[in-house]
């Protein structure tokens, strides 16, 4: 029986080691802000201030707008569930932004940038301050914040 309460103590004490969870509040009005701007029509010509010309291949308009519509929707699952984290919505930024591979798809510039307006769009519904260097390594290739960190 001792041998049994020890096994317990010990799976108990590296389950809690594994535990450095930011367990986050969701916004009240989220769920209906993500239905919000699912429904809205994305990467169409926008003027001042936010000068967008359109997407560069038209053809591209419904792809990567399920795309960024499924973020959207992850990021709803976890806001939806009792548990959401800065940890479990930093994953669903990884996966999202795999979602967009460039070269394949061969968007320019301005359409990566409003990708990444999309998912400070997202991430700004339930308050999420920071992708963690995410988004700059998908627009840049790097984390322009780190090279300050390295002195």
């Amino acid at each position: 029986m001792t041998k049994y309460i020890k096994i317990l103590i010990t799976f108990l004490t590296l389950s809690a080691c594994g535990q450095n969870v930011t367990q986050m509040k969701t916004p009240k009005n989220a769920i209906k802000k993500f239905d919000e701007f699912i429904s809205e029509k994305k990467f169409v010509e926008q003027p001042y201030p936010n000068f967008y010309p359109g997407l560069s291949n038209e053809k591209l308009q419904p792809i990567l707008t399920e795309k960024i519509n499924n973020v959207a929707r992850d990021f709803k699952q976890i806001a939806e569930t009792e548990n959401p984290t800065d940890e479990k919505y930093q994953e669903a930024i990884k996966i999202g932004l795999l979602r967009f591979p460039e070269i394949e798809l061969g968007y320019d510039s301005e359409d990566r940038e409003k990708i990444l307006l999309y998912f400070q769009e997202i991430m700004d519904i339930i308050e999420l301050k920071s992708s963690n260097g995410q988004l700059n390594n998908f627009y840049y290739g790097f984390d322009p914040n780190s090279l300050n960190n390295k002195n």
